[in-house]
């Protein structure tokens, strides 16, 4: 499943390469590498188990630019950074949603502007660029014999580092959530609610499943079974799953994001009717004058 995967992959990326436009190509490259690397990764440590640490950490980092690639694409879809602000600049801006701010229904409208979207992209940049950080301090303390999995007391650095991470996701989940709700109603022609489903649903496998999993090892519910003690068989199991669910993705994301869209945005055609309105006009004064001659 990893190996067909990654030849799914690499035949989607050499026809985007060579059918779309460069700023889009580059973006959508990288979100449909998230799940392939995410099986690539869990196939090798499955097979090494002392290699955890360092699949997980590559794991992480390309999950973060996974999530921070999403919300660029959401812009380009739009026509870019200029017509995305002129578009949405008579909106506003709803920011109670999930999954940070989904019950404080009495927060205000903000509106849309050069800072409101610079806000918005630092909200998933912060993740893509701390979380590869928290995670290289995870594998040195380690190595070190500081950083224990399943370590919840008070005094280790795992609930320290864990508890950064849990933060700075929520953060970016929150921001990619903030930009969806704003661009759906507008790009729903290019099936954006299914993309955005196969994206919660990396996300959530990713994360919460491996959250899950691992806390079940460490508190004895996923017994040993030699030769893996329980903490190791839990994340044996947990990438197999991450396995089959990865290949399932990539196959779906091949199925979405292969289609070609149209570049004409709103305000191309808004100029192409005021051109076709000028000629028009200039036309039917033409035959004014003549009739009048």
């Amino acid at each position: 499943m990893t190996l067909v995967s990654l030849l799914v992959f690499l035949e989607e990326a050499y026809y985007m390469y060579t059918k779309m436009p460069s700023p889009k190509k580059s973006i959508l490259i990288w979100i449909n590498a998230g799940a392939m690397m995410i099986a690539t990764t869990s196939c090798f440590g499955m097979w090494i188990p002392r290699s955890t640490m360092f699949t997980d950490f590559t794991a992480s980092a390309f999950l973060a630019m996974f999530i921070h690639k999403f919300q660029l694409m959401l812009v380009n879809e739009c026509g870019g950074r200029r017509e995305f602000l002129k578009r949405f600049r008579d909106t506003k801006l709803k920011i109670s949603t999930g999954p940070l701010c989904c019950c404080c229904l009495c927060l205000p409208k903000k509106d849309i502007n050069r800072r409101t979207l610079f806000m918005l992209k630092l909200g998933t940049f912060q993740y893509a660029f701390l979380r590869p950080v928290l995670m290289f301090l995870a594998i040195v303390l380690w190595a070190n014999g500081t950083y224990t999995v399943g370590d919840s007391s008070v005094d280790s650095a795992t609930i320290w580092i864990n508890s950064a991470l849990g933060v700075i996701t929520i953060t970016a989940l929150w921001a990619v959530g903030i930009m969806f709700n704003l661009v759906r109603p507008t790009l729903t022609d290019k099936n954006i609610i299914p993309k955005f489903a196969l994206y919660q649903f990396t996300v959530i496998l990713s994360q919460l499943q491996t959250a899950i999993i691992n806390i079940l090892g460490t508190t004895g519910v996923i017994s040993c079974v030699p030769p893996l003690p329980g903490p190791a068989r839990a994340s044996y199991m947990n990438q197999q799953l991450l396995i089959m669910e990865m290949f399932l993705v990539t196959l779906l994301c091949r199925v979405l994001y292969r289609r070609q869209y149209e570049e004409k945005t709103f305000f191309q055609e808004t100029k192409d009717n005021l051109q076709n309105r000028s000629l028009y006009l200039n036309g039917k004064t033409m035959e004014d004058v003549s009739q009048n001659i």
